[in-house]
């Protein structure tokens, strides 16, 4: 039973994992404190899995590698005006 919300922050970088207990539900990402951040329900008796996040700026290419699948979780915009949109990649 999902109980709880999380909040979980990322570093800005192309890609990065994070341990989320299986069957989590990503709500938004967004700037809080100067720090992107994803909000997740979760519910955390459950067994962690790893999950990857990808970064891509406005106007960076997207590479398009055969068979990957990647799932749009938002945007997100930092104090210098540079604009990020999360990905997670759901594998191949």
């Amino acid at each position: 039973m999902k109980e709880t919300i999380f909040k979980y922050t990322l570093e800005i970088t192309d890609n990065q994992t994070i341990k989320l207990p299986k069957g989590y539900e990503i709500l938004t990402v967004k700037m809080q404190n100067g720090n992107a951040c994803i909000w997740c329900l979760i519910d955390k008796e459950r067994e962690k899995e790893t999950v990857t996040f990808e970064m891509f700026g406005t106007g960076h290419p997207i590479h398009n590698d055969m068979g990957v699948s990647r799932k749009y979780i938002g945007t997100y915009f930092l104090d210098n005006g540079l604009v990020f949109h999360l990905f997670e990649y759901t594998g191949v």
